[in-house]
């Protein structure tokens, strides 16, 4: 059969497609009566979307009972329902912790993080990020009382004391039942940490607490939006722990619910792509109730949330009393910062890929692109670690061309085989295999080299998105290198692609279409099977799918793609005009057939398989 080839027929034919869509397109178009009335919709739909979004914004995760302490009335209802945790002074306020980079706020009321800062990023729009800020986060103590109350801490009042212990700030919050009685919530401040040491303790509550009744820890929050692309966040937005003596796990980041129950838990992530809240315990929750919903359904510039994230946890009593060590991080998602905490293993948490994959970028990728970016442009840094990537694996795409040279050399005798048994496809088989086998080729000896190199490439597709030292670092014309860079705002969203045209990706493309030119011609040298598609064909449709597919992705991805594929492309042509000589590769070809070519036992298991088929097919026919 002959193989099917691109040629001047199907590019005509490709070429009358466009011009029939591009002809069909002006001829649709809406009257200017239509496109006001369009707009008009299109303005009653956004405002209602705005507002709803709105509604979503200012809506808290978890509605708690307020009281007007105004009220005299109102107090003593409330103190009448918490019973004896009614001894606490009632009163509103909050109590500031703030060291250089993280800024802390705790209510009076619940005893909780209402505000938490990070003092030195902004999100794209130069706004500071914020972790918890507007009622997006809830953490409470859910227990029962003696007198059978079914009370939660985040409806009680806290008192609060605020020390210095050294050079550390300690924040003291009791919910009192009397003087030397309380649940106290205790937060420790360290100099230029994220982490922050959080003890929940009580004193003198063994009589106040229902100790048949579990007590039960919850914690909510939604991932408040950072990133220009909302979906593009999302993907690595996502609720990670540790379990079982040190297994990581992840809920999904793309189903629209997910949820699991996990034992001996150490720590939680809810990470929002660059940065993380962190709940790490000392002494394990025995169990965990982990569920996540995603809030992404499209791309779009009002949403404000990613995911929210709940835990439901029971803590166990000790002499009837709660004592509970943890830390709480608010922070980057940044294994420079994450690593100092190598005790609770908070590194763990960011998403370096799994296997092997995860393995190379933490320890291979990472810390040699961070030695780069210290004395290099964050964009020069690249450039030089692809370079030398490149250079590292040009052994490798020196052993594929040499492969496909070979097997250039023996298209006429492949094509002749072909032809001759074009009727029989065992029998075409079975010379074939001959063939190769005599001149000391192996068709599958160029795919070997491409497999050594994916561990590679998944490598580095996770490191460029997840690497928070590439956040908001501009090169040339893409302000953002975690980010997608913007030559072109379209007036209208295109499916798949976006409302922008990002140039490093078109240039990636084009890299690639070129390096496919140069190698489908070798490549693809194997007749084709009957029935089976073009696969020339389909491998001219992987540029325009990467270009699809990282308009909206981390630009430093597709400055790597570009210049990584420009490499390879001079590589394989030094090796085609000054390392390989394809009179050279004939004449050992050739030399290798007289001389005599031992099977192995698999080789010669499959040919004598090859022969059994072709006799039983031959006493078919009998």
């Amino acid at each position: 059969m002959e193989e099917k080839k691109l040629d001047i027929k199907s590019i005509i034919g490709f070429v009358l497609i466009f011009g029939i869509l591009i002809f069909m397109f002006f001829q649709n178009q809406p009257t200017p009566e239509e496109l006001e009335a369009q707009k008009a919709e299109q303005a009653r739909i956004e405002a209602e979307a705005a507002k709803k979004e709105q509604e979503v914004k200012t809506a808290p995760v978890k509605e708690t009972k307020t009281i007007d302490l105004n009220d005299s009335t109102a107090v003593a209802n409330y103190k009448s329902t918490v019973g004896a945790f009614g001894f606490t002074q009632t009163s509103e306020g909050t109590t500031v912790l703030e060291n250089e980079v993280l800024f802390l706020e705790i209510a009076n009321k619940g005893g909780q993080i209402v505000e938490a800062k990070m003092k030195e990023f902004v999100t794209f729009d130069s706004i500071p990020v914020y972790l918890v800020k507007d009622g997006n986060a809830n953490f409470a103590l859910n227990f029962t009382t003696s007198d059978n109350r079914v009370l939660s801490t985040a409806d009680l009042y806290f008192e609060p004391s605020l020390t210095q212990s050294g050079d550390n700030k300690v924040l003291s919050m009791k919910a009192k039942v009397a003087n030397g009685k309380f649940l106290e919530y205790r937060y420790e401040m360290k100099p230029n940490e994220y982490l922050v040491d959080f003890t929940i303790r009580s004193q003198g509550l063994n009589g106040v607490f229902n100790t048949s009744k579990p007590v039960t820890l919850e914690w909510d929050l939604k991932g408040i939006r950072h990133n220009k692309s909302v979906q593009y966040e999302n993907r690595y937005t996502r609720l990670t722990y540790n379990h079982d003596d040190g297994d990581i796990s992840k809920l999904s980041e793309s189903s629209d619910f997910d949820e699991e129950t996990e034992e001996d838990v150490k720590w939680l992530s809810y990470r929002q792509h660059f940065f993380s809240s962190i709940l790490a315990t000392d002494n394990h929750f025995k169990t965990a109730d982990l569920t996540s919903t995603n809030l992404v359904e499209e791309e779009s510039k009002e949403l404000h949330f990613t995911k929210e994230y709940s835990t439901r946890a029971p803590l166990e009593f000790q002499g009837g009393e709660i004592s509970q060590d943890m830390h709480w991080y608010y922070g980057p998602t940044d294994v420079k910062v994450l690593d100092d905490y190598k005790d609770l293993g908070l590194a763990d948490s960011i998403p370096f890929g799994w296997g092997i994959f995860g393995w190379i970028n933490r320890y291979v990728f990472t810390p040699f692109y961070t030695f780069l970016s210290s004395f290099l442009p964050y964009g020069i840094a690249i450039v030089i670690m692809t370079i030398l990537v490149r250079l590292a694996l040009s052994p490798v795409t020196y052993k594929s061309y040499l492969s496909q040279a070979k097997m250039k050399v023996l298209k006429p005798e492949i094509s002749e085989i072909n032809e001759k048994y074009k009727d029989n496809a065992m029998k075409k088989q079975q010379e074939t295999m001959k063939v190769y086998n005599k001149a000391g080729v192996s068709p599958m000896s160029g795919c070997v080299p491409a497999l050594l190199q994916l561990p590679i490439f998944y490598s580095l597709f996770m490191f460029f998105p997840t690497s928070f030292a590439l956040r908001q670092k501009p090169f040339l014309w893409a302000e953002d290198l975690s980010s997608y860079d913007t030559i072109f705002e379209l007036p209208f969203t295109i499916p798949f692609y976006g409302d922008h045209v990002s140039l490093f990706p078109i240039l990636a493309s084009i890299a690639i279409f070129f390096y496919m030119q140069m190698t489908t011609g070798q490549s693809m040298q194997m007749q084709q099977q009957p029935g089976m598609p073009n696969m020339k064909f389909i491998m001219y449709l992987s540029p325009i799918m990467m270009l699809f597919f990282f308009n909206n992705y981390a630009s430093g991805l597709s400055l790597y793609y570009f210049i990584s594929n420009l490499i390879t492309i001079f590589i394989m042509l030094a090796i085609k005009n000054y390392i390989l000589d394809e009179n050279k590769i004939h004449a050992q070809i050739q030399e290798n057939k007289k001389k005599p070519k031992k099977e192995n036992k698999f080789q010669r298991k499959m040919r004598e398989m090859m022969e059994q088929a072709e006799e039983q097919k031959k006493s078919g026919r009998r």
